[in-house]
């Protein structure tokens, strides 16, 4: 298994010299019976991992604990204030600019962690300093990459894609319980009633559909499309994959 937190030196940070740093934000909520509750931590670490890995990047530690209160009530899930991520995030980045990194990439691995759109627009009001990754079309290019067989709304929350890419990554954190998994529902007022109102379980989605292979289809996709988000963030022509080494193993 990889291990998930950065194992670089700062002598291997010195070499590398990045002026762009990125930074995996997941949570620890509720993924039903076959999917471990840091899932979305784990999912966005793995994309980081992999970004750094391409584009010469300095990868840095997640955030583990944010925005679940949708969960609430399930045994395991913690959350915090959105007040409170925001200024982590804010600290890190300034943080990051005294020792000469002006720029960060936030990679988001939950859905429920809404303020993290605002953190990066207000981080650019006076010119670029901040991106958030994966974009809804990031997401939406690496399922027909990975020809995923559930769309973006039914597979919500443990379903097809996060099962997928943890079988990939980290196949033993997935129970054999995923190909009974699979619920399907709308859920047209979470936002009021938190998820418990439309799962029994837990789970929105199909796990019973994912495999190894699209969750490495997936991790892929989204290593190429980064490409476009960091051109966007430095400037310039689209940046080539420098496969430097982040420092995981």
């Amino acid at each position: 298994m990889n291990f998930p937190l950065p194992t670089a030196t700062t002598t291997d940070e010195r070499s590398r010299a990045a002026k762009v740093a990125v930074l995996p934000v997941g949570s620890f909520e509720q993924h039903g019976s076959h999917l471990p509750l840091s899932t979305d931590t784990l999912m966005a670490c793995g994309i980081s991992e992999a970004l750094a890995r391409a584009y010469g990047l300095l990868l840095l530690p997640p955030i583990t604990i944010a925005c679940s209160h949708e969960h609430a009530g399930w045994p395991g899930t913690v959350s915090i204030r959105s007040q409170t991520l925001t200024m982590v995030i804010t600290d890190v980045a300034a943080s990051l600019q005294e020792s000469g990194v002006d720029q960060l990439v936030v990679v988001n691995g939950h859905g429920g962690n809404y303020v993290l759109a605002n953190i990066v627009q207000e981080a650019n009001t006076t010119g670029p300093r901040m991106a958030l990754f994966p974009r809804r079309e990031d997401w939406e290019h690496a399922r027909a990459a990975a020809e995923l067989v559930s769309t973006g709304h039914e597979d919500m929350h443990a379903g097809e894609i996060e099962t997928s890419v943890l079988l990939y990554l980290w196949p033993e954190l997935v129970r054999d319980s995923y190909p009974q998994a699979d619920h399907v529902a709308d859920r047209p007022h979470m936002l009021i009633h938190g998820l418990g109102a439309y799962t029994p379980t837990g789970v929105v989605g199909r796990p019973s559909l994912g495999t190894p292979e699209k969750g490495k289809a997936v991790v892929e996709a989204l290593t190429a499309a980064f490409a476009e988000t960091l051109q966007a963030l430095q400037g310039g022509t689209s940046p080539e994959p420098a496969r430097g080494e982040p420092g995981n193993s």
